[in-house]
This record gives structure tokens, C-alpha cells and sequence, in this order.
């Protein structure tokens, strides 16, 4: 069961809203959102504290443990061997997924430095929206104190929408804040 305030708004106003505006017949083709991934890179060149200092940011800020993600290739000109670990990975669902939404939207990107709302062009062509933030200062769970290393984070929202219009109005009935 899932208890949150983003999915209660989803279920009471914003599924029968789109419902309406799109026609939809069946309350499945509703576009609703399926999972949200929170990826960052620390490149090859660091240490393993950077690497863990980037596990230990994501585990805070979504409260799940990230997987360590590793180099698929070779790569000479960066010195990368296959097997090498580049980064972390989180994949949000469900409950954990609508109050990680519902913190983005209503915390964490109001707290970003002259911020004037997420780019409206940022959709893949099949519903997906991706964007990024350059700094983990800006969430809450973070304490300043212990930072040593900036660490920046692309955050996806995949969606069950076939179009990028279907997912901006899903999106934007949500609360997502887009530019004009």
C-alpha cells in the first residue's frame, strides 16, 4: 500500500483530470509514473572516498542503497579498464518513489540557486523527463559539515505516457515546476 500525499493527489485529481482532457476510456491508459533513477558519475580518476562519499550522498538522500555502477569498456584515452566502478545508482518505486517526488518538487528544487524552474525540453520522445542537479547541497538530508567532494546527480522520471505532451501534463498537474 502505498501512503503518500503526491499519490493521493495523483489518484483523486490528477488521473481523473487527465482522464478527461485526453479521453481516455480506461482508467490503465491513464499515464501514471513507473519509477524514478538517480544516477551519479564520479569518473576514474578519483579514489574509492569520493566513490564511497557518492554512495553514502544517494543512500541519504533517497534512502535505499545504491548500487555501485562499473565501466562497460576499455577506454585508453581515460585511462578506464572494464569493470572499473564510475558511479551510483538508485532506482526508486512506489511509496519511496512519490515521497522522493514530492520532496523534489517541493523542497529541494525551490532551494536551488536562482532557480527558475526545470526545463519543459527535457523529455526523450517516449515520455521520460530527465534532468540534473550540479549540487547535493540543495536536499536536506545533507549536512554541509560533512561535505568534502561536490557531487552532481541526474535524476529520471520514467513514465507509462507514450508522448512527451501526455507526461509534461502529467508532470505539470503533479506540481513539477517548468519554465515558461
Amino acid at each position: 500500500m502505498i501512503t503518500s500525499t503526491l499519490y493521493e493527489q495523483y489518484t483523486k485529481t490528477v488521473a481523473p483530470q487527465l482522464k478527461e482532457k485526453r479521453g481516455y476510456k480506461n482508467p490503465m491508459q491513464v499515464p501514471r509514473i513507473s519509477k524514478i533513477v538517480v544516477n551519479t558519475g564520479v569518473g576514474t580518476d578519483k579514489d574509492r572516498e569520493v566513490l564511497q562519499a557518492a554512495v553514502d550522498t544517494i543512500a541519504s538522500i533517497t534512502g535505499q542503497k545504491p548500487v555501485i555502477t562499473k565501466s562497460r569498456l576499455n577506454i585508453s584515452n581515460f585511462k578506464l579498464r572494464k569493470g572499473m566502478p564510475v558511479g551510483a545508482s538508485v532506482t526508486l518505486r512506489r511509496g519511496v518513489m512519490y515521497n522522493f517526488l514530492n520532496r523534489l518538487i517541493n523542497i529541494v528544487l525551490p532551494r536551488v540557486r536562482d532557480f527558475r524552474g526545470v526545463s519543459p525540453k527535457a523529455f526523450d520522445g517516449a515520455g521520460n523527463y530527465n534532468f540534473g542537479i550540479t549540487d547535493q547541497s540543495v536536499f536536506t538530508e545533507i549536512d554541509l559539515d560533512k561535505v568534502k567532494h561536490t557531487i552532481g546527480m541526474n535524476i529520471s522520471i520514467v513514465t507509462t505516457a507514450k508522448t512527451d505532451d501526455e507526461a509534461r501534463d502529467l508532470l505539470a498537474l503533479l506540481g513539477m515546476p517548468f519554465a515558461n
